[in-house]
């Protein structure tokens, strides 16, 4: 069979680029011919473990003189925000998308295409080849982009529910993408996540005794929560402890303001980390801490385990019943959400309080040495790569 990939973003570069990769790699492993569509910026090029065909959209090009635009606000490198697009903007992102499609279908001739983001771009994939089999992969920032601003709503709305089918990481996603795109339930198949069990396992290089290491690894954002953690930090009673960050930055004058806010003997930022050096930095961490406040399932929290960390977090929306559900002995401690002023913005008067919380849970897991033997058994790419490409066939879709 022959599976095409789309994607507005740079593979590889967010957590759904990874996702979208890794189901790539199982594919392949299963027999599949594969050719993927992706945006990149001029002069770069789409580098993947895995033979495809690979028709590339580069932006910051005569054509399409803008930043690659980014699903998140805060992308891990510069980009362009949807909500500040003009309509000459979402002409020149439609036309050259739609000429390397039509050159991907007249070269690759597809039987299936995934879409990766139920936005923009699938929207108009669906609408410009109606006799294609199309699948959308729901990323939860796509339903916060439509939440947030009104960037061809009605467009996408009207083309996300003639989709083939949706496949979503987690149950509660199901009846948002139901409400916001008026997407049959039928249509909808949850999926879930996996995770690179060659690449992310504990290697034993901890050491007893020393001084206990925490770990974030996300993009270096308020949103992510890294503000509140650099002031629980400050609020811990356990002061043996020493904190690293991994993660960029597209914002430049934000990231310099925490980079001034973690100024510390203990707070060292690492830059951007490619999967061997996450998987080091795991191995040499005793926790793993993820204060966001807003995630779909956050692949880092299932690496930091599958690498021996303790993992502390907060109680992100249906994230604790998924995990509860796939994954055995589940070593977290979760923090509770403050109060949200929007979807992914807390309510500043809320944060004292939740960063106080954040303090105390990061004291307890440094307090304690028992880590349960987790089993992660439940949680592959091959699992999730045989769901999708099962539920494609069936045509059947199901929410459990």
């Amino acid at each position: 069979m022959k599976i095409l990939s789309v994607t507005a973003q740079k593979p590889n570069s967010t957590g759904s680029g990874v996702y979208l990769t890794e189901l790539m790699k199982e594919f392949e492993k299963l027999g599949h011919k594969q050719a993927i569509v992706a945006g990149i910026s001029m002069g770069e090029e789409i580098s993947l473990p895995f033979e495809a065909s690979v028709y590339p959209v580069q932006f910051m090009s005569k054509d399409l003189p803008f930043p690659v635009c980014g699903m998140s606000d805060e992308m891990p490198y510069t980009s362009t925000r949807y909500k500040d697009m003009t309509r000459e903007m979402v002409f020149q992102f439609k036309s050259i998308f739609l000429r390397e499609l039509k050159r991907a279908m007249d070269e690759f001739c597809p039987d299936l295409i995934f879409c990766h983001h139920l936005y923009l771009l699938t929207a108009i994939v669906r609408e410009a080849f109606p006799e294609k089999k199309i699948y959308g992969f729901c990323h939860n920032t796509d339903l916060r982009q439509m939440q947030s601003h009104p960037l061809g709503r009605e467009f996408i709305k009207s083309q996300i529910k003639k989709l083939d089918g949706i496949y979503v990481l987690r149950e509660e996603q199901i009846e948002l993408v139901e409400e916001i795109y008026e997407a049959e339930r039928k249509k909808i198949s949850v999926v879930g996540m996996g995770y690179n069990a060659d690449v992310f396992f504990d290697q034993k290089k901890r050491v007893s005794g020393k001084r206990k290491k925490i770990l974030f690894a996300g993009k270096i954002t308020q949103k992510k929560g890294v503000v509140s953690l650099l002031r629980a930090m400050h609020l811990m009673k356990e002061k043996n402890v020493e904190l690293e960050l991994a993660g960029g930055s597209g914002n430049a004058k934000e990231y310099q303001e925490i980079l001034s806010l973690g100024r510390g003997e203990n707070i060292t930022f690492l830059g951007k980390l490619n999967q061997m050096q996450m998987a080091d930095a795991y191995n040499q961490s005793d926790i793993f801490v993820l204060p966001s406040f807003y995630e779909g399932i956050p692949l880092t929290v299932i690496e930091a385990m599958a690498c021996g960390n303790r993992v502390v977090m907060t109680d992100l929306p249906g994230v604790q019943k998924w995990i509860n559900q796939n994954i055995e002995n589940p070593n977290i401690d979760y923090v509770k959400m403050p109060k949200m002023y929007s979807i992914d913005e807390p309510d500043q008067e809320a944060l004292p309080k939740f960063e106080e919380e954040l303090a105390k849970v990061l004291d307890r897991a440094v307090g304690s040495d028992r880590i349960k033997a987790t089993d992660l058994s439940r949680v592959s790419w091959r699992g999730v790569a045989q769901k999708v490409l099962g539920g494609c066939k069936n045509d059947e879709f199901k929410t459990n």
